[in-house]
């Protein structure tokens, strides 16, 4: 309980799809005076619910809940708190430090990246941040970006290329591996990247814009 005249804790939003993981981050963070967990998710589209219901002042969301094909991503539900509560901090924290990750997680509205198997500190202090209306960020994610930052993408390799092509023929994700012999995963890696580099977040963008830049010939 917080005593009088005392500043009223923070009161946070746990998303993630195991419970053993949303306990042990519970006991975590309650070990901290001005932390409150108010809410647990299971689910993206759950944490949605409970951040417009239960109005915490920052949600912990888990990148991917349950893998591929299964609901809502934390991508989407941060994309969805941003239009639906905008200004409400969300901190990404998950196994995977990858740099398209990262900038998906930013683009979408992220305030924060840290990684669960960093120390409690850097959580703690992603969270506060975040509240505060800064950025909170695990400091190898910091310089990722900083590599980013005097690494620019370059235009669509070949092989993105024909990605983007055979996108404009409308083949599905599993069509175009198909045709290219190449895994599912790997082609999914592939429109991460053009996204990224074509500043788009959906595949008619990416068509569009790759033939808006020139980079395509879609009349032959």
């Amino acid at each position: 309980m917080t005593s009088p005249g005392a500043e009223s804790p923070l009161r946070l939003l746990i998303a993630d799809d195991h419970v053993v993981v949303r306990a042990g981050l519970r006991a975590l963070l309650e070990g901290e005076p001005d932390l409150d967990v108010v809410a647990e998710a299971g689910s993206g589209e759950e944490a949605v619910h409970l951040a417009l219901e239960r109005a915490p002042d920052v949600v912990l969301m888990d990148l991917r809940f349950g893998g591929a094909g299964q609901g809502m991503d934390g991508i989407e539900a941060v994309r969805r708190l941003a239009a639906e509560a905008p200004g409400r901090p969300v901190v990404m924290l998950t196994s995977y430090s990858g740099r398209a990750d990262v900038v998906r997680a930013l683009e979408a509205g992220a305030r924060g990246y840290v990684l669960k198997a960093g120390p409690p500190e850097e959580l703690f202090r992603a969270v506060r941040s975040a509240a505060a209306g800064g950025m909170g960020l695990a400091p190898e994610i910091v310089g990722d970006l900083v590599g980013r930052a005097v690494d620019p993408p370059t235009d669509l390799t070949h092989r993105e290329k024909e990605v983007v092509r055979l996108m404009a023929d409308g083949h599905s994700n599993r069509s175009i591996a198909e045709s290219l012999f190449l895994s599912e995963a790997t082609i999914k890696t592939h429109l991460v990247r053009i996204y990224r580099k074509l500043g788009v977040d959906n595949r008619a963008g990416a068509v569009s814009e790759a033939a808006r830049r020139g980079l395509l010939d879609l009349t032959s």
